[in-house]
């Protein structure tokens, strides 16, 4: 609908083009010279920028998660990073891949279809190298892959999946799983060339590697949960989590953790010759000087109390709480 413009603004247009101040020859110009927007009805637009923005926020939840386990299971520095979230016909997806490739076709249960996760080669040889001891600077050669290096990689990719995972939970409660992996791109057709996805382009980092991580999703594995697929939805199911009870449950688990506590009646130091020739009966002096006993918890001793008996068992009285900050005397 266009602006309706009150009666002061008519009267001010009506003086301007009087006075000669605005021409009506450009006002007419400027209508024939509108924009048009082309709309391409081969690859129609069913994703929206807000649907697309909530997807953005999913995988950068899951490129923290997979920069955590690659950098202790490549025992390596590893960065992720977001480049683009957009939507494209899957054939064109499909042409820009090159062959040799690194294909992961994961089930997206329950929802019903497969994803597609692409690797550039680079970053496949940099993994490769690192996990059979190297030191991940190796160039990437242009050559299919082997049967052990396919094994290491099947391996790396089953357990990345399950970040997948909890990247996806606030939407729905994913059960994902690897299918297989695939080289060659005319063997991972998941849908029909024509068909939409939604193509997350993530830079991976890995040494000094960089290189490309593609997840591709079709739109139709997507569709059942489009209404969820919003920053509204998104940040309140966020908000019910938090208040779900979750910090009862990690308090009573804190509260029930059981620990040792250890009561030191005191120590000494004694040569490793003296140990090996102890025998029953001999005394060995320690350093304590005073009635009290520390108890210790882990490397700290928190309480100091005295020595006694509480139904036939030896018990500790306790005297004393060490504070923070404060030290037991020795």
């Amino acid at each position: 609908m266009s602006e309706v413009m009150s009666q002061s603004e008519i009267d001010a247009l009506l003086n301007a083009v009087s006075s000669g101040e605005l021409d009506v020859e450009e006002i007419k110009e400027d209508d024939k010279n509108k924009k048009v927007k082309k709309y391409d009805f081969r690859n129609p637009q069913k994703i929206s920028k807000d649907q697309l923005r909530t997807l953005q926020v999913i995988h950068e939840n899951f490129g923290r998660y997979m920069q955590t386990f690659l950098t202790g299971y490549l025992r390596t520095n590893v960065n992720t990073e977001i480049l683009t979230v957009d939507q494209f016909a899957y054939s064109e997806f499909s042409n820009a891949v090159s062959t040799p490739a690194f294909l992961a076709i994961v089930d997206f249960s329950p929802l019903n279809g497969e994803i597609l996760m692409e690797l550039s080669n680079n970053i496949i040889y940099t993994i490769i190298d690192r996990l059979l001891g190297g030191d991940g600077k190796s160039k990437a050669e242009v050559r299919s892959l082997t049967e052990i290096e396919l094994s290491l990689l099947t391996n790396m990719m089953e357990k990345l999946i399950l970040d997948l995972r909890a990247a996806w939970e606030n939407v729905i409660d994913l059960d994902p799983h690897l299918v297989k992996i695939e080289t060659n791109p005319q063997f991972a057709q998941i849908v029909a060339p024509s068909e939409t996805i939604a193509l997350i382009t993530m830079n991976l980092e890995i040494g000094q590697t960089e290189g490309m991580l593609n997840i591709c999703i079709p739109y139709i594995l997507l569709e059942p949960v489009m209404n969820k697929l919003n920053t509204k939805f998104w940040f309140s199911s966020s908000r019910k989590e938090k208040t779900s009870g979750d910090r009862d449950k990690i308090k009573n688990r804190i509260l029930n953790t059981i620990i040792p506590v250890v009561a030191e009646l005191g120590k000494t130091k004694i040569t490793i010759n003296d140990i090996r020739n102890l025998e029953a009966g001999d005394i060995l002096k320690l350093d304590s000087q005073s009635s009290e006993i520390g108890l210790r918890i882990g490397s700290n001793v928190k309480f100091t109390g005295e020595m006694g008996q509480k139904n036939k068992k030896i018990a500790i009285k306790i005297n004393k709480v060490i504070e923070e900050g404060e030290e037991a005397n020795d």
